[in-house]
């Protein structure tokens, strides 16, 4: 069929709506009519090289909308209903079996690779291949093609064209303070960056009334909007090195560091910052490839630190989605208070308002 979709021709390049050729879905696969997606750092990453992926392409992976068609062996979801989707795994290997997809030791080729497992593409413009199967979806477009291991169903009264970015940055967020690193009730955490994953990761504190929750964040309308949503502080790098601005507010340091900005000194500064037997979450993604973090040993040891790598909150989407919304629909995580829409068709412009700091995350819709 045809469609509207923001291909990427070039290495940095900017997004061009063009009219491309997507395949109709084949076994295992679900055609969707996209109502909004959101705009998310990893698309940007990849579309500037930092991660892998072949252009001419299309991007885009935090896509919601309804099931246009199912092809053959689908049985989770059937024409009309209402999805979010997420990552692609295998369903095969020992951590998708273990119930930890986001471990999937299939996890780059199936999102990054830009082609199906028999490496065949699902679009083209004219006789040329575009890159496709982003994180198994790429949903910057009208409509776009997806696997039943990576749609996730949603309720009927579930806001559709805002729940895209639950199969992403608000699940790694949450999910890092949930599922990951488990915060106990009561405990501190320190959250590295103000952007849609860092503050995911506020709302989530909230929800697991957490005593302490500081956010680090250098615009000023972020550290407000921080503080809106729960966090008991919200510090201006600027001010000062960070680990001394953290102590005076807790002595003994903090319980958890979530770090959302891949930034090596940033880090060095919250280990600094971290109380005895304290977990560092690591999520940012760096901008160099070979960013290394380096520890001391004796005070690694003398802490009792964790170091551990984050994917996605840990999260399996069909269950942590679905929870995630209900906590919305009591009230509990206003991840809305996050969002942002602009016209699909404004993509550049949207690129540049986000990278200004306008706002926090933007959610491109179809009119």
């Amino acid at each position: 069929m045809e469609i509207s979709a923001a291909v990427v021709r070039e290495l940095g390049g900017s997004f061009s709506v063009e009219q491309v050729t997507l395949d109709d879905p084949r076994a295992g696969e679900v055609l969707v009519e996209i109502a909004g997606v959101g705009l998310c750092h990893t698309d940007l990453a990849a579309k500037d090289g930092h991660l892998p992926f072949p252009l001419p392409g299309v991007f885009g992976h935090e896509g919601s909308g309804v099931v246009v068609a199912v092809g053959p062996g689908v049985s989770k979801v059937a024409r009309g209903d209402k999805v979010a989707l997420t990552f692609n795994s295998c369903g095969e290997c020992v951590q998708c079996v273990g119930g930890e997809p986001s471990y999937c030791q299939s996890f780059m080729p199936l999102n990054f690779a830009g082609v199906r497992p028999d490496g065949s593409s699902t679009l083209r413009s004219g006789d040329t291949v575009l890159g496709s199967e982003f994180f198994g979806q790429s949903s910057f477009a009208t409509h776009a093609i997806a696997h039943e291991r990576n749609v996730v169903k949603v309720p009927d009264d579930a806001p559709l064209s805002l729940v895209g970015p639950l199969g992403c940055g608000v699940q790694t967020g949450a999910g890092a303070v949930l599922n990951s690193l488990d915060c106990a009730q009561g405990s501190s955490l320190l959250v590295l960056g103000g952007g849609s994953v860092g503050l995911s990761a506020v709302l989530a504190a909230g929800v697991r009334e957490l005593g302490t929750v500081i956010v680090v964040e250098p615009l000023v309308q972020r550290r407000e909007l921080a503080l809106a949503l729960g966090a008991t502080h919200a510090v201006d790098p600027a001010d000062g090195p960070l680990s001394e601005q953290v102590r005076e507010i807790i002595s003994r340091g903090v319980d958890y560091v979530i770090d959302t900005t891949g930034v090596v000194s940033v880090l060095e500064q919250a280990m600094l910052a971290l109380a005895q037997r304290g977990t560092v979450g690591i999520i940012g993604v760096p901008s160099d490839p070979a960013a290394a973090l380096p520890v001391g040993l004796i005070q690694a040891q003398m802490l009792g630190a964790t170091i551990t790598g984050i994917v996605e909150g840990d999260s399996l989407p069909d269950v942590f989605i679905p929870q995630l919304l209900e906590l919305h629909r009591a009230g509990r995580f206003p991840f809305d208070k996050l969002i942002t829409t602009m016209p699909f068709a404004g993509i550049n412009e949207a690129v540049a308002a986000q990278h200004r700091g306008d706002a926090v995350k933007i959610v491109l819709v179809h009119d």
